[in-house]
Order: C-alpha cells, then structure tokens, then sequence
C-alpha cells in the first residue's frame, strides 16, 4: 500500500496574493493619514517636541508608515518561503502580521481623532 502525497494546492498562493491584495489598502490608508498630517496647519495637536512638524499627525503617520513597512517585509518573507516549498507560515509572521495591522488601525483611528 501506497501512501499518496496530498495535494496542497494553491491556497497559500491565493492567501499570499490576498495578503498583497490587503497590503495595497493599507497603502492607501497610510497615504490618506499622510496627506492630513501634511496638509494640517499648527493647531492644538502640537506637541513640544522641538522638532518641526512633529505633532499627533506626525506620530500616527510614522507609526502608520513602521507598521506598512512590517507587514511588506512580512509578505515579503512569507513569498518567499512558498517559493522555497514552506507549507505553515511561522508563528513570528503571523503575530508580526497581526500586531502590524493592529498598529496601523489605531494610527488611522487616532489620525481621525486628533485631526480636528
């Protein structure tokens, strides 16, 4: 008797396409938090930092900017690895994908907020 080797298919081919698919929307949510931070005037956002231009704007866009570009790597690598023959993404990858959604969803929302 045989055992026959499954067939895993192309779902983590599909997965890594909609997860490139989800990385182009949270592109756009990044530019849209980085088109109010820069078009926003000096207003009660202001923060002393002594750096120019770094208020709460300033912070959610950066924070949404580190966040976009951790979940690229993380696509990157998990492409990678389907290239290579990985059948399970790593527990790192996931948490790093997730926790970099999170981040990005509470700077668009606090760019709402203190956007005025």
């Amino acid at each position: 008797m045989t055992v026959e080797s499954s067939d895993r298919g192309l779902q983590p081919e599909r997965t890594a396409l909609a997860w490139r698919r989800t990385l182009m929307s949270l592109l756009v949510v990044d530019l849209f938090i980085w088109r109010r931070w820069l078009t926003a005037g000096a207003g009660a956002g202001q923060l002393p930092t002594g750096i120019p231009g770094l208020d709460f704007q300033g912070i959610c866009a950066l924070t949404a900017a580190a966040a976009t570009i951790v979940l690229g790597c993380v696509l990157w690598l998990r492409s990678h690895q389907l290239h290579h023959g990985a059948e399970e993404a790593s527990a790192v990858l996931i948490l790093a994908s997730a926790l970099s959604i999170m981040v990005l969803a509470c700077a668009a929302v606090a760019a709402i907020a203190f956007g005025g």
